[in-house]
């Protein structure tokens, strides 16, 4: 698979990356090569239940903190003509985005949903009770990323705008540049920079903010409290809560994309089979048996 540096992405301001696997709070999705998307785990709120989905080019389903029951019990799919698909709890309506439109990216937060426009602007659905959903100002957008109560924002500049709470500092970012992709946790916020170094802000229990010695990383993910680096030569990097041995990734080589749940972890290898460690309690580190998983998207 050839690769395109983080750099080289951003700058390609029509060709957004597809998030072609996802993991949220007891749930994995994955899309299909044909446009078809399968999930395992928890279904209580009928978050699984996209077997009738089709067309689909990017998929997304965020993790939520441990000790909430609730939250990230939804899936939402991107379609080809930019439309949106959502199923799962819908108690605070985010799974409201049946009239969204031209739309190329996707991202979930705790009880919320964001979608990028192709004009770089941000819609979002969902609870806003700490302001996550403010991002109607936000414009020259290449990429969102939402967190348990914060939504981050990557403009093409390669600086980065956040809304939310900043009870532990996850939304001081105001000094970060060269920025080339975002990813948001529980109470953290990770940046990945053009020259493969990564940095992060926020609350650091765990250590889930002890990326700076990382290099060679050409993509991001968090978890609820752990955070996921893959490595230019296919191998991933790991630090934070490792209970559910959510971080136990250092045996895994030939990975072309990652995904953080609440406590799991998720790598899409090469040849379009997945690999997933952490809690399985309701089946979502299941994922053995998937073939031909779509890789992520080419910059031409």
């Amino acid at each position: 698979m050839e690769y395109i540096s983080p750099k080289v992405r951003a700058l390609k301001v029509k060709q957004w990356p597809k998030d072609t696997i996802a993991a949220g709070r007891r749930h994995t999705v994955g899309l299909k090569s044909d446009g078809t998307v399968t999930a395992v785990g928890d279904n209580q709120y009928g978050q699984c239940n996209v077997s009738g989905w089709l067309d689909i080019v990017a998929v997304a389903a965020g993790n939520v903190h441990m000790a909430t029951n609730t939250g990230n019990a939804h899936t939402i799919g991107l379609k080809s003509d930019g439309t949106v698909a959502a199923v799962g709890w819908n108690k605070h309506g985010q799974c409201d985005v049946n009239d969204w439109r031209d739309i190329v990216a996707v991202s979930e937060g705790w009880r919320r949903t964001i979608g990028l426009k192709s004009d770089g602007t941000v819609v979002a659905v969902g609870r806003n009770n700490e302001g996550q959903c403010n991002v109607s100002g936000w414009c020259d957008i290449l990429a969102a990323a939402a967190g348990d109560w914060h939504t981050v924002g990557l403009k093409s500049n390669g600086t980065v705008t956040i809304v939310g709470n900043n009870r532990y500092g996850q939304c001081n970012v105001s000094g970060w540049r060269d920025i080339v992709a975002v990813a948001a946790g529980y109470l953290h916020t990770v940046g990945l920079k053009s020259n493969g170094t990564v940095a992060a802000v926020g609350l650091n229990k765990h250590d889930q903010c002890d990326v700076s010695g990382w290099s060679g990383i050409v993509a991001i993910a968090a978890g609820s409290n752990h955070t996921i680096g893959l490595k230019s030569d296919g191998t991933v990097a790991a630090v934070g809560l490792n209970k559910h041995g959510q971080c136990d990734v250092s045996g895994w080589s030939d990975i072309v994309a990652i995904a953080a749940g609440c406590a799991h972890t998720i790598g899409l290898k090469s040849d379009g089979t997945v690999m997933a460690v952490g809690d399985n309690e309701f089946g979502q580190c299941d994922v053995s048996g998937w073939r031909g998983i779509q890789l992520p998207n080419k910059v031409e």
